[in-house]
């Protein structure tokens, strides 16, 4: 094998996999790697979550405050505040 063969994708590819197998130092920093990468989407995720939540429940407590009307600006009949 020449050197340029070497610097062909797959034999590249194919050389660094042989080497992540074979060598503890890196075999233990791509576990670390795998581990810290599935501990950040995990929190990632929790923060979407989190943030999905607080914008439903913002939308909801507003619903809640608003009285039913008919988008005319009245308020209903038997209403708080209506005299009769």
């Amino acid at each position: 094998m020449g050197l340029d063969d070497y610097l062909d994708s797959e034999v590249a590819v194919a050389v660094a996999a042989t080497a992540v197998a074979l060598s503890p130092k890196a075999r233990r920093l791509v576990r670390r790697g795998a581990v810290y990468g599935v501990a950040g989407a995990l929190k990632a995720t929790d923060v979407v979550t989190a943030a999905a939540r607080g914008v439903a429940s913002g939308v909801s407590s507003q619903a809640e405050g608003t009285v039913a009307t008919d988008g005319r600006g009245e308020t209903p009949q038997g209403a708080a505040g209506s005299a009769a």
